[in-house]
Order: C-alpha cells, then structure tokens, then sequence
C-alpha cells in the first residue's frame, strides 16, 4: 500500500541532494587544480555543463512534457543522482590522467536529474493534498538554500579531518541522501499533475515583451546569484587570502544562510515584488564591487556573503512577478523561466572562470592592487565583471516596470473612451 504521507519528504530528500551536488564541486577546485593540474577554466567548465545539462532538461520537458511518465520518472531521480555521484568519485581517482573527462560525465549524469526535479518535485508537492499548500511549497523551496549551508558545513568538517587526497569520499558519502529519498519515493504513493505541453502557447511565447524581460530578468539573476555560489570558497581562499575553513564555513555557508534568510523573510513579510527584485539587483551590484576592489578580508567576507541575501529573491522573485504580469501562463513558460535561469547560472561562473584565467596569465587589471598576485589580481577582476549581471538586471527591472505603467495606462485610455462611446 502506498503512502503519500512519505511522499514530501522524499522531495525535501531530492532538493538536499540538488544542494549538495550544486556546492561539491565548488568546494573542490582547488583540490581539482592542485592534485589533476586543471585549469580554473576547465572548472568554471563543469559548472556551464551542470547548467546547460538542467537547461536542455527544461527545454525539452516544455515542448515534449506528454511523452513524459511523472512518476516513473520521479521515482528514478534520485537512482540517476546516485548514479552521477558514483562516476564523480569512483573514476578520477582511477584514472586521473582522464580525471577531468569523468567528473564532467559524472556531473552531466547528476545533473539530468537536477533537471527533471527542478520541473517536477514542485507540481508533485503542489498535487498532494494539503491543509496548507503555500506552506508545502515554501518549505520545498527553502530546503535547498538552508541544505547548501548545512552541507557546506559537514563537507568543510570532513576536509579539515581528511586529506584532501581522499575527497572522493566525500560524493561517495553523499549517495546515501538519493538512496534514501530512492527508498521513500518506493513506498510513496506519487500523484500524476497534469503535465501536458500547450504547444500553442510554446511557439508564440517570445512575442509578449513582458515574458522576454522575465525571461531576461532570470538569466540575470541566476547569473548574479549562482557565479558568488560558485566561486565564493575559492576567490575567498584564494583572492582574499583567508584559510580555506574560514572561506567554506563564514563565506559559503553564511551565503546559503543569508540566501535562505531572504526567501523566509519574504514569505512571512514580503510585498511589491518589483520593489525586491530592484533592491535586490542593486544590493548586488554594490556587494560585487565591494568582494572586488576592497583589501581588507573581513570587508571582502562580508561582501561575498551579503550577496547571498541579495540575491536570495531574484529567481523566485520572477516566477513571482510573472504570475503578477501573465496570470494564465502555463507549464511551457515556467519551463522557459527555468531555462533562462539555468542558462544565467551557468554563463555567469564560466565567465569569471576564463577571465580569472586570461587576467592571471597576462598580468592585466594591476590597478585593482599592484601588491597582488596575479592569481588574485584574476580573481578580483572576475568578481568585478560579475558586477554587470546584476547591473544590467536593474536595467531590465526598470523597463519592465515603465512597460507596465505604460500599458496600465493605455488600458485606461482605451477604456476612458469606450464609455465616452457607450
């Protein structure tokens, strides 16, 4: 007999998974560069595949969503996240001339399955019976930010006790949250939403200019919000110069704390969306240039983790705001949100990981601080160029609004003069 009290927390289960695979490998890149020599580049690499693997996932389940079986597939999500976890740390160790090949065939495999729970873990939730759904839905989306900080920590406490040599413990030991949540999605009774593609709607989407600046607004701050998520334990080891618990535990941590303290703040108080998404742009903005021009270390922490908080609504801030604007949207638009924010998200942490290498490499941007190296000379230089993300998100917010008002007052217009009419 299946239960479908089992079945929320097998969900909560799959986003600690997605949190925990989203900051592994972050925190291992400067093991990845010391023990297999790849650059900072290739790195930033694997973050673009996470993201443009999700992206494919969301695009093809908005136009081919029919072909899917939902509960098939929700019940081998997390098989494929064990899956993706085993390659990652089995296979470099093995062979680590091909180290590099194995970890991105283990993370495209972890991450189809990010893929397909970022589109449906949230109507599964929403299908189950509830004395209260919002507060079903906004625990689903506060797991993720509160499971970052709570893995940080256990992965800094297993790097400070183990060696670094043997960091494919660390995956191995991670596979028991999707054998878990395997496990409980078995015995759960799954409901089935209604998943079926508006073909309609899918192929003249991009003709309303509201959902192309939502479209533009999540790229931005995906972008905005997951290049700190990315670089923030190493740019603060290596840039700032604190040790690498201090950067995993007060920068990483502290982020996802702040990340999560934003969304639950909103939920309990928030209002005027499109307030919080122009203060969250412009916080952002500020934090970015402070982690890139500012020498002192605590200033630079505080930075790096106070973009957490400022970003913490951007994403669902959106989603937020496109309900607002296009309240009879369907399930191929939200899809095509996610892909404009999985697009963002892996776009942003590339860009910073090639420019950090082309700064260091040709000893440009000495301004930022003749005293540095040219490793930090690169990283700030990053950060500073990650400014312009959230940067061109105030931009878009702005044109969105005065959209808006425009159209608020062409409909007023329109109806002023069908009365003078009547």
């Amino acid at each position: 007999m299946k239960n479908q009290k089992l079945t929320r927390p097998a969900c909560y289960a799959v986003n600690v998974t997605m949190s925990a695979f989203a900051v592994l490998s972050p925190m291992l890149f400067l093991t990845f560069h010391e023990l297999y020599g790849i650059s900072y580049t290739l790195l930033g690499t694997l973050v673009l595949i996470n993201f443009c693997t999700q992206l494919g996932i969301d695009l093809v389940f908005s136009f081919f969503s029919h072909l899917f079986n939902v509960r098939l597939t929700v019940r081998l999500l997390p098989l494929i996240t064990a899956t993706g976890l085993l390659v990652y740390a089995i296979l470099p160790p093995l062979f680590p001339s091909l180290a590099y090949l194995f970890l991105a065939v283990g993370t495209v495999i972890a991450s189809l399955s990010a893929g397909l729970a970022e589109v449906l873990i949230s109507p599964v939730v929403a299908a189950l019976p509830s004395d209260d759904p919002e507060r079903d839905m906004s625990i689903l989306h506060s797991v993720y930010a509160w499971g970052v900080a709570v893995v940080v920590l256990l992965n800094t406490l297993f790097l400070q006790l183990v060696s670094h040599e043997k960091w494919y413990i660390l995956p191995l030991l991670w596979t028991a949250v999707p054998l878990c949540a395997a496990v409980l999605f078995a015995m759960a009774d799954i409901p089935s939403p209604d998943t079926a593609s508006d073909a309609k709607n899918a192929a003249g989407i991009f003709r309303n200019p509201l959902l192309i600046l939502c479209v533009a607004c999540i790229f931005l701050g995906g972008a905005a919000e997951n290049t700190m998520t990315q670089w923030i334990s190493g740019y603060l080891e290596a840039a700032v110069g604190l040790d690498k618990l201090w950067g995993d535990v007060c920068g990483t941590a502290l982020f996802a704390v702040m990340l999560g303290l934003g969304r639950s703040l909103y939920a309990r108080y928030g209002k005027r969306i499109d307030r919080v998404l122009f203060a969250g742009f412009a916080g952002a903005v500020v934090c970015y240039l402070t982690a890139a021009l500012s020498h002192n270390a605590v200033v630079g922490l505080a930075a790096c983790a106070l973009t957490g908080f400022c970003v913490s609504m951007l994403w669902p801030g959106t989603l937020i705001r496109t309900s607002e604007l296009l309240p009879a949207t369907g399930v191929a638009v939200y899809a095509l949100l996610a892909a404009g924010g999985d697009l963002g998200g892996s776009i942003g942490p590339q860009l910073v990981g090639s420019l950090t290498d082309f700064v260091a490499e040709n000893g440009l941007c000495r301004w930022i601080g003749p005293e540095l190296t040219s490793e930090q000379l690169g990283f700030r230089a990053g950060m500073l160029c990650a400014a312009l993300f959230p940067l061109c998100g105030i931009v878009v917010v702005l044109v969105t609004n005065r959209l808006v008002h425009k159209n608020k007052d062409t409909r007023n217009i329109k109806t002023e003069s069908e009365e003078k009419q009547a």
